[in-house]
C-alpha cells in the first residue's frame, strides 16, 4: 500500500502540478488512512477495502475530535487515490464511490475596513529598501487579490508595469493575468528602481521579484512575520492572516458593484461557489452598518 500511495503522490506532482502544501496534506492523510487499515482493521491491500472500512476510518477521525473540514479533506484524499488506483488498473474496485463528504461549516473570512487597509498600506516608511519592498508587497496584494504564495513566487519578468498587469501561477500551476492599479504600479516601480538592487546579493543573483535581507526570494514565513509587525505599528485591532488582504480585495470589489465572475477570474477560483462566500460577507457588513446607523434599527 505504501508503494501505491507513492505512485499516487508522484502522479499529483507530475501530472496535476499541485502545490507543495497540497501534496504534503495528501500524503499525511493517506498515511494515517493506511495505518488505520493495517493496525485497526488488519487490511494490507487496497483491493480488500470496502465502503464500511472507509466509513469506520472517517468515524474514528470524528471520534478523535477532528473538524468537519479535516474529515472532508481526508475523504477527498481517499476518494482521489482510489479513483487513481482504479484508473491505473492497480485495483479492481473503488470503495469510495458512495462515500459522501461531511457538511462543512462555512466561516465568513475576516476582512479589513477601507480605513484599516489605508492605515496598513501607509505604514511602511520609504526611508529603507525594506520599506519600499513592504509597501510594494502590501499594495500588490490589495490591488490584485493574489495569494501570498503566488506573490512570493513572482519573478521580475512577471511584472508588466507599463501594460498594467502581472502574470502569476495559481493552484495546479495555472497561469492567469491580473490587472493592477496605478497606486500598486507606482509602488512596484519605486521598489524595483530604488530598493531591489540594494537588497540583492551580487554573488547569488535571483529572478525573484521580492527578496529578503539575504538577497534571496522572500518566504511565506518571512512575509507573515513582516505583516504582523506592520499591523502592530498600524494599530490594526482586527485579526490578520496572510489571506486578509485577499479577502478584503474581493469583498470591497463586490461591495462597489463588481461582477462576481470577474472577481472569480481575478482570484483564480476554479468554482464560482468559492467566490460567492464574499457576497455573504458583503451582506453581513451591510446589515451591521444598517443596525449601527439606522435610527429605528
Amino acid at each position: 500500500m505504501k508503494d501505491q500511495i507513492q505512485d499516487f503522490i508522484h502522479y499529483l506532482i507530475v501530472e496535476r502540478g499541485l502545490s507543495t502544501n497540497t501534496i504534503v496534506s495528501y500524503e499525511r492523510d493517506l498515511k494515517s488512512y493506511e495505518k488505520h487499515l493495517k493496525e485497526i482493521q488488519q487490511i494490507d491491500s487496497f483491493n480488500d477495502v470496502t465502503r464500511i472500512h472507509i466509513i469506520q476510518f472517517l468515524k474514528s477521525l470524528k471520534e478523535s475530535g477532528k473538524s468537519s473540514k479535516t474529515i472532508a479533506r481526508h475523504t477527498a484524499s481517499i476518494r482521489n487515490m482510489h479513483q487513481f488506483l482504479l484508473r491505473e488498473k492497480q485495483a479492481n474496485q473503488d470503495p469510495s464511490v458512495m462515500i459522501e463528504s461531511p457538511q462543512l461549516e462555512r466561516n465568513l473570512p475576516k476582512i479589513l475596513s477601507l480605513q484599516e487597509v489605508e492605515k496598513l498600506l501607509d505604514t511602511p516608511k520609504l526611508n529603507t529598501p525594506f520599506g519600499y519592498r513592504d509597501k510594494a508587497m502590501l499594495e500588490l496584494l490589495y490591488a490584485t487579490g493574489i495569494r501570498v504564495s503566488e506573490m512570493i513566487n513572482l519573478n521580475l519578468t512577471d511584472a508588466h508595469l507599463t501594460m498594467g498587469f502581472i502574470r502569476c501561477y495559481g493552484k495546479g500551476n495555472k497561469e492567469r493575468i491580473v490587472p493592477i492599479g496605478k497606486t500598486a504600479t507606482e509602488a512596484l516601480m519605486n521598489y524595483i528602481e530604488n530598493a531591489r538592487g540594494k537588497l540583492l546579493n551580487p554573488k547569488q543573483p535571483t529572478e525573484a521579484l521580492f527578496v529578503n535581507h539575504h538577497g534571496k526570494r522572500i518566504s511565506r514565513q518571512g512575509f507573515w512575520k513582516n505583516l504582523k509587525k506592520i499591523a502592530l505599528e498600524a494599530n490594526i485591532q482586527n485579526e490578520l492572516t496572510p489571506h486578509t488582504l485577499r479577502h478584503s480585495f474581493a469583498t470591497h470589489l463586490l461591495e462597489n458593484g463588481a461582477d462576481l465572475r470577474a472577481v472569480q477570474e481575478m482570484l483564480g477560483h476554479a468554482d464560482i461557489s468559492t467566490t460567492q462566500i464574499y457576497t455573504h460577507v458583503s451582506k453581513t457588513r451591510l446589515k451591521d452598518v444598517y443596525n449601527q446607523f439606522h435610527p429605528r434599527a
